[in-house]
């Protein structure tokens, strides 16, 4: 059986340092030992190495030194990334001011991941977003893609 390909956007890789939301760590730290095992095929793009350097000293050196733990693939920025992450504004379900939330879907969409795995419940992982990415799959032809909290994922194993 192929393993599930995952796109992890940032708010994934900033809970495994987020003493304040105890529950979502735990839940990302099991995640990322999936992660270490090669239970799935990780991806990340640029716009996540992005917004970890916008962390301060220690948190931003922590996180680097988190990714070093698994293996990952860093997708690269096209034109048909380009085109998803406008087309999402275009449509309504996300602004301008989260271009990089629209780059995180268009990333995964473009490169066939099975799923978005996030902790961004404003932007991402809610009930608008996710119709949202029907639609612009509909629109694109695109495959749709999951969107997923790492509960989803670790569920079970207790």
């Amino acid at each position: 059986m192929r393993k599930q390909k995952i796109y992890l956007d940032t708010s994934i890789v900033s809970h495994l340092d987020q003493p304040d939301a105890p529950d979502k760590m735990k839940d990302t730290l099991a995640l990322w030992e999936h992660l270490k095992q090669g239970l799935y095929e990780a991806c990340i793009s640029g716009v996540v190495i992005d917004e970890i350097m916008k962390n301060k000293e220690p948190k931003q050196s922590k996180l680097l030194g988190h990714l070093v733990d698994i293996e990952y693939t860093i997708l690269e920025v096209d034109e048909a990334v380009d085109l998803l992450a406008r087309k999402f504004i275009e449509q309504g379900i996300l602004r301008e001011k989260s271009i990089d939330d629209c780059y995180h879907i268009a990333f995964a969409m473009r490169y066939g991941c099975d799923a978005i795995v996030s902790w961004n419940f404003k932007h991402i992982y809610n009930m608008k977003t996710i119709r949202g990415v029907k639609i612009v799959s509909g629109i694109t032809g695109y495959p749709e893609i999951a969107i997923y909290s790492p509960t989803i994922l670790v569920e079970g194993d207790d």
